[in-house]
């Protein structure tokens, strides 16, 4: 399911194919399904109980990718980014573009016609273009046309014995966590959301959190892991197969202390490796769903990725398995929470 999801087109605002994908798998899970007039998708789910507060689990279903912003005289294809991306990792990237996934290379001027000066800078989105192969404007324009969108071409791939790479783990880790978790028997009702337009400033969970209005969420997210060489040890913010990632704060959000306690007990009671986020960079939907209707209490649990808005993330699978256990012990005990 993973492998499919990853596979799928969804840059920001064009994600249908992969809300297809989640639809087709949900429907003989979930008790109710609403879409919502913005495409987010709402599914409840019964559980052996209620709880006293309405609870809520949400994951995007959007990627980082870009748009055709103009097509030259000559057939290429200018862009611009949609959601934050490193220009250093894009060079000579397959992408495919449009809904008909033509492919595409993202490419600039050759090196050899480049001054000094220019080969030590580090080269801006908007000096990049995207070349489909096409002779002319006109050519150009028999395929593709301004506004399309552009989705890097890249496809899941195991890497080693217990690790994958794939495009878009941002966030299509949390939302087969949530599709797993809405085919299981639960202890207590939740609803499950999926929803789009984070990557371009959590818009999806402004109207879902407001449709939903829940009293407790949990954020299922893919987040930086910084493990790398070179790395200062202060600026590691989660390392690979040390479990899922629980975050304190960033700069859209602070987590609810109590929650993130319940969170913890949980991990110890059911030995779920689970690390906390060593930094506070970056944001995800908890800062907008937090300050929704009266406030919300909320907590965020991420699987680390290496290599994070890139063709080439990099997961642990134990890392999404703790994942998993974690997000279903949290739906089977949340009464106790509720109660407390």
């Amino acid at each position: 399911m993973l492998e499919d999801l990853t596979n799928a087109f969804g840059v920001s605002g064009s994600d249908n194919e992969v809300k297809n994908l989640i639809l087709k798998e949900i429907t003989l899970s979930a008790d109710k399904i609403d879409i919502m007039k913005d495409g987010n998708i709402i599914a409840f789910k019964k559980g052996r109980k209620t709880p006293q507060k309405r609870i809520m689990l949400s994951a995007h279903t959007d990627e980082v990718g870009f748009m055709v912003k103009d097509i030259t005289e000559e057939g290429y294809l200018e862009l611009c980014e949609v959601g934050g991306i490193d220009s250093r990792i894009l060079l000579s990237k397959k992408v495919y573009v449009g809904d008909k996934k033509i492919p595409g290379i993202i490419g600039i001027k050759a090196v050899h016609m480049t001054e000094k000066e220019e080969r030590e800078q580090i080269i801006p989105i908007e000096k990049m273009y995207v070349d489909i192969g096409a002779l002319s404007c006109e050519d150009a324009k028999k395929y593709v046309n301004r506004g399309d969108y552009i989705v890097f071409a890249s496809e899941y791939t195991p890497l080693g014995k217990k690790r994958a790479v794939a495009k878009a783990l941002d966030d299509r880790v949390g939302v087969s966590v949530l599709i797993s978790l809405l085919k299981k028997e639960v202890e207590y009702d939740f609803y499950a959301v999926f929803n789009s337009l984070e990557e371009i400033g959590l818009k999806g969970a402004v109207t879902a959190s407001n449709s939903v209005k829940p009293d407790i969420a949990l954020i299922l997210e893919g987040t930086t892991c910084s493990d790398v060489k070179d790395t200062k040890a202060h600026l590691i913010s989660t390392a690979l197969g040390k479990g899922g990632v629980l975050s304190v704060g960033d700069r859209a959000s602070v987590s609810n202390r109590k929650l993130n306690e319940f969170i913890v007990k949980l991990s110890e009671k059911y030995n779920i490796p689970l690390q906390l986020k060593g930094t506070n960079t970056g944001g995800n939907d908890a800062g907008a769903v937090q300050i929704s209707g009266e406030g919300v209490k909320t907590a965020v649990l991420s699987v680390p990725l290496r290599y994070i808005h890139s063709p080439v993330s990099v997961m642990d699978k134990d890392d999404y398995e703790s994942v998993l256990k974690m997000a279903e012990a949290f739906v089977n005990n949340i009464g106790d929470f509720c109660d407390d």
